[in-house]
């Protein structure tokens, strides 16, 4: 890999503590500080993205590589570094936060000028690991790896991940915060982004009144990530704003189209540039349940669960927006932006639904459709994925209740498939409507509909697998998410098996890592 072309230019236009004391400290006046990743002695390669390192710039692994993926022996030209950042968790202002397992090795230009940060997770403690020892173990790195190549194939904006190693040490978490504490093997992943930033840097600045530092900061990012944006003055933080209310939005609906909660929605875990950041106690949606959340610390007031994911993503921006009004100054502006956030989500939201049902236009009655639907996933317990599947190979010849019969994840009485019958009856009524063909219909669909989802339990399996010494799973499933419009094995198009139902590390996952 062509290692040497890594640069810092975020070190260059904020300076900052040089230090490389790990101990925890708060840092006032700066956003970062430097810090070398701990290094380990027989890291083990588990998984590298070859396509991911050629389109970056990266080129080729090569055997010496290794040593960089795991963060030893650094060459000379890279300072590495974590940065500091604030946020709200769970509702709560949290004060000032940072990278506490994540280091900056620095930024890459490919041939055609696209820039990408390049950053090691669990590679060692930084001074915002909070008493924490800056180590990551192997099922959160599986998943994080995994997920986050799953969400780019899906078509949802994401932060993406360039290696998994092993690190050849064990590590101790207790998974479920219960007073049982293991020993699991520990790992790192190099994970990639245009950028980094979050809400929290920018509400670090603004809580320490470091203004000066705020609008550089918002300088730096509108001219590196949003060249859209051609205004100057208070106009171009307003516009700033509003590009970032516009691309969370967008995230949100994307979430909602494959259904995807991702379990720690705090101002912390929110990308600036609208990606997919932080891939903790995330799942993908099995049976539909707007209730559902993945994160057993979000129990039992559900804050995060997926039908709230676009509320939350609102009340985020909130705060954003007080971090940000040093610079705007405009309440009204904020407050209208705001207020849209909600109107422009749902059209959107609409739209999707009507993609994800082949319908070519919203029509009136549409709003209504889409209620009674959600009503009816929820009693029945209907798998979210495999529901649109069946859908897309319905005629008015199908036998319904055959159809539809191993989608649902309790036995359905005569009452519930009178239910369903009466609702694909409706579905079909409505598809008569549109002014597209049937094939144009299900073309739309297919584009829209996931055949392919990387399920909790199939991660489980996968991440059993390797702390065995075996990559069979990780491999299928890595062509499987890379082709998730298409339905290479037919196996993985079934609702998740009950006897995962109860199993921790599967059904109930937790923050730790």
């Amino acid at each position: 890999m062509n290692i040497e072309s890594i640069s810092q230019p975020f070190i260059k236009k904020f300076p900052g503590d040089f230090s490389n004391n790990p101990m925890q400290r708060n840092t006032p006046k700066v956003l970062f500080a430097t810090i070398k990743p701990a290094g380990f002695d027989a890291p083990q390669l588990i998984a590298f993205n070859e396509t991911l390192s050629e389109e970056i710039g990266l080129g080729k692994f090569e055997e010496q590589d290794l040593s960089f993926l795991a963060g030893n022996d650094l060459p000379e030209n890279i300072q590495s570094y974590a940065t500091a950042y604030a946020g709200h968790q769970f509702g709560n202002w949290a004060g000032q936060l940072g990278d506490g397992r994540a280091i900056l090795a620095g930024e890459i230009i490919n041939n055609s000028g696209k820039k990408t940060e390049i950053q090691w997770k669990g590679a060692g403690a930084t001074p915002y690991s909070r008493h924490a020892d800056g180590r990551a173990v192997l099922r959160s790195s599986v998943r994080e790896y995994l997920m986050s190549e799953a969400m780019y194939h899906l078509g949802v904006p994401t932060t993406k991940a360039l290696s998994l190693t092993l690190t050849g040490e064990d590590v101790v978490r207790d998974m479920m915060y219960n007073g049982n504490p293991q020993l699991e093997k520990g790992a790192v992943i190099i994970r990639t982004a245009e950028s980094f930033l979050r809400f929290g840097h920018f509400e670090l600045m603004s809580a320490q009144a470091e203004y000066k530092t705020l609008q550089e900061l918002a300088d730096f990012a509108i001219e590196n990530y949003f060249p859209e944006i051609t205004s100057s003055g208070d106009q171009k933080y307003k516009d700033f704003f509003q590009n970032i209310c516009n691309r969370t939005a967008d995230l949100m609906v994307e979430w909602f189209r494959v259904g995807f909660v991702h379990g720690v929605m705090n101002t912390d875990n929110m990308s600036i540039l609208g990606l997919t950041i932080d891939y903790g106690p995330y799942s993908m949606m099995d049976e539909y349940d707007l209730n559902f959340t993945p994160n057993t610390t979000d129990l039992p007031g559900r804050r995060y669960a997926f039908g709230k994911q676009g509320q939350i993503s609102q009340w985020n921006l909130w705060q954003l927006a007080n971090a940000l009004h040093p610079l705007i100054k405009d309440e009204k502006f904020l407050e209208d932006a705001l207020n849209q956030y909600g109107t422009y989500f749902w059209e959107k939201h609409d739209r999707m639904l009507c993609r994800k049902f082949g319908f070519d236009t919203l029509q009136k009655d549409d709003e209504e459709f889409f209620i009674n639907w959600q009503a009816l996933m929820q009693e029945l317990q209907l798998d979210y994925t495999l529901f649109f599947n069946r859908l897309e190979k319905l005629s008015f010849e199908t036998n319904i209740q055959l159809h539809f019969k191993d989608i649902s994840y309790i036995p359905l009485n005569e009452e519930k498939q009178k239910k369903l019958e009466n609702f694909v009856k409706a579905y079909l009524l409505r598809l008569n409507l549109n002014n597209i063909s049937q094939d144009e219909a299900l073309t739309m669909m297919g584009e829209t509909n996931p055949k392919f989802i990387l399920r909790n339990y199939l991660l489980y399996e996968c991440i059993e697998e390797i702390n065995n010494g075996t990559t069979d799973i990780l491999k299928k499933l890595t062509l499987a998410l890379e082709n998730p419009y298409k339905e290479l094995y037919p196996e993985f198009s079934v609702t998740r098996p009950s006897d995962y139902n109860d199993i921790t590390g599967c059904s109930t996952l937790s923050c730790s890592s």
